[in-house]
């Protein structure tokens, strides 16, 4: 039963989790899977709608999720958000920046300002605001797990997408980089998910993006790979 006293493989005990960017795709899949296994989630999204859907399918748990509807891209909500939950739950054991966005399939010189700038803000400057709320709480509590989500395409390059590799090569580097200046007993690393059948997957390649497994299908492993890091795998780049 979802939230249901024994927890699954992976992470050893019960676990907070923050996840960005939960009412849909990966992240909605990722905190089912996660309340599943009777962990405790946090989660933030854009989208009021959807984000009471979600809450609907845990309602058996009240007490035990919390979510929120801001935007990553902005700071102040971003440090609103961080002093509600220290009230309410305390610092989480792991955040999942997974809040994120791609531009429409353009050249790079015709897409439009607005579009480029959605990415970057979403991409990069939405994690930068949850590293800049949330890691001095970690530090405080000499622990914390931050998996930054990337991409294939923040590895490799492709046409028509340029905004979006450049925002997840960001994420690399950023991560990488935020590894460095934490002290011991945290981590950060950059996870690529692999190719699912997202939204925006779906904007990208079309019809095309149901060859690929499903959200649901994919979150078990996502969950068993975010559960178990630790801070020996800070600054990697991994993979699902």
């Amino acid at each position: 039963m979802m939230g249901g006293g024994v927890v699954m493989k992976g992470g050893g005990g019960q676990k907070t989790v923050l996840i960005t960017g939960v009412s849909r795709g990966l992240g909605k899949a990722l905190a089912l899977e996660l309340a599943k296994r009777g962990h405790s989630v946090i989660g933030c999204s854009r989208s009021q709608d959807k984000l009471k859907s979600l809450q609907t399918q845990l309602s058996s748990d009240d007490d035990k999720h919390l979510f929120f509807n801001l935007d990553v891209c902005s700071n102040s909500s971003v440090q609103d958000l961080a002093r509600l939950v220290m009230e309410k739950k305390g610092v989480p054991d792991i955040i999942v920046n997974n809040a994120g966005t791609i531009n429409k399939n353009n050249r790079l010189w015709e897409v439009p300002e607005e579009e480029f700038n959605a990415v970057i803000d979403t991409n990069i400057k939405g994690i930068a605001n949850m590293l800049r709320h949330f890691i001095p709480l970690m530090i405080e509590k000499k622990q914390g797990i931050i998996v930054n989500m990337s991409s294939g395409w923040g590895r490799s390059a492709a046409a028509q997408v340029a905004p979006y590799c450049a925002s997840k090569w960001a994420v690399e580097g950023l991560t990488k980089s935020v590894a460095k200046e934490l002290p011991s007993g945290m981590a950060a690393v950059a996870l690529n998910p692999g190719v699912i059948n997202t939204d925006m997957l779906a904007s990208c390649f079309g019809a095309s993006s149901s060859l690929y497994q499903a959200p649901d299908a994919w979150a078990p492993k996502a969950a068993d790979m975010i559960l178990n890091l630790t801070m020996a795998d800070n600054g990697s780049s991994l993979s699902v």
